[in-house]
């Protein structure tokens, strides 16, 4: 337990969601009494007087904006503006707001979507600036990171504290497995079991596999949130990582060995690739504030797929 919590009280926009749920957890396991996460049916923090309607009714001392509308490449192609507009305003209001209600700190999570289409590997935070994100998610990756720019020009005129993180994709159980909207990871496994199950010869799988990614399991991703917020407090951005690099084809050969589907793999080359490579710079979480991941790509994704096939099992014996 952290004394850091004891009294203060924290509101956790998105508490509900995949990274969400899990930061409300580790928060309560850390000490804190009074964790509270609006929900969007009460509080729709794009419009205004939601958000003040929110600030209201919870005062919080600490704010960890998480809520997000996000989607794999597919949805962002299609949703752009959407994305851009609904995370743009969420971000813009709530920390607004917070500074007006003298809010002790406002943790602002961003997404590696906001790095340059072609950055020099590993992804280094003062590379942020050196050009424009990759086309297909650009409107969310700018939305995103204009929440950078938004507590750094608080911190400069009015000394108010923000922090703003840097993730890379993450997975883990209780991700999103609607291929509307979920990434690479879910929409993976949820392809490879259906594709099994139906006794398919063959998947589809988006670009040809040579693009790269970095992922990190949810839960290191919470406790990268939680120690940050505890003990990091400069303007200066900061990745969350693993340092583990997979390529796609890499990525879609494992999962199809640990969801034991044995047909074949079939590239369209008429859909996008993405960015070229993903993968961060981890040094600066370490350095500032002792984070580094602990959960091994394959035991999280072993994970990711058990829980996955044992919820599909519940529901088909007609257990919720």
């Amino acid at each position: 337990m952290s004394n850091f919590w004891e009294t203060r009280r924290v509101v956790v926009t998105g508490g509900h969601g995949f990274l969400g749920s899990y930061v409300v957890e580790r928060l309560r396991g850390r000490g804190a009494p009074h964790v509270l996460a609006p929900t969007r049916d009460k509080y729709d923090l794009r419009l205004g007087e939601a958000v003040q309607q929110m600030y209201a009714d919870m005062r919080p001392d600490i704010v960890i904006h998480l809520a997000a509308v996000v989607g794999g490449i597919g949805a962002n192609r299609e949703r752009p503006g959407e994305f851009f507009y609904d995370n743009l305003t969420m971000g813009v209001q709530l920390m607004e707001v917070a500074r007006q209600r003298a809010v002790q700190k406002f943790v602002s999570i961003g997404t590696v979507c906001a790095y340059p289409k072609v950055t020099p590997v590993p992804f280094k935070e003062d590379d942020l600036w050196m050009g424009y994100p990759e086309e297909t998610n650009a409107p969310y990756g700018l939305a995103k990171k204009m929440l950078l720019v938004q507590g750094q020009a608080y911190y400069q005129q009015y000394g108010f504290r923000s922090i703003y993180l840097l993730p890379v994709n993450l997975y883990g159980p209780r991700d999103h497995f609607d291929p509307k909207v979920s990434h690479v990871i879910p929409a993976l496994i949820k392809k490879c079991v259906d594709a099994r199950e139906n006794a398919k010869s063959e998947i589809v799988v988006w670009g040809d596999g040579s693009p790269t990614r970095e992922f990190l399991y949810v839960e290191d991703a919470a406790e990268g949130i939680i120690l940050a917020t505890e003990r990091y407090n400069k303007p200066d951005p900061v990745n969350l990582g693993s340092a583990f690099e997979i390529s796609i084809k890499e990525l879609v050969e494992l999962i199809c060995e640990q969801t034991r589907f044995r047909g074949s793999i079939r590239w369209d080359n008429s859909q996008p690739n993405g960015q070229p490579r993903r993968k961060l710079d981890t040094s600066r979480a370490e350095r500032e504030f002792g984070f580094r991941s602990t959960v091994a790509f394959r035991e999280g994704l072993r994970r990711t797929i058990d829980w996955y096939e044992s919820g599909r099992t519940d529901t088909r014996s007609g257990h919720p």
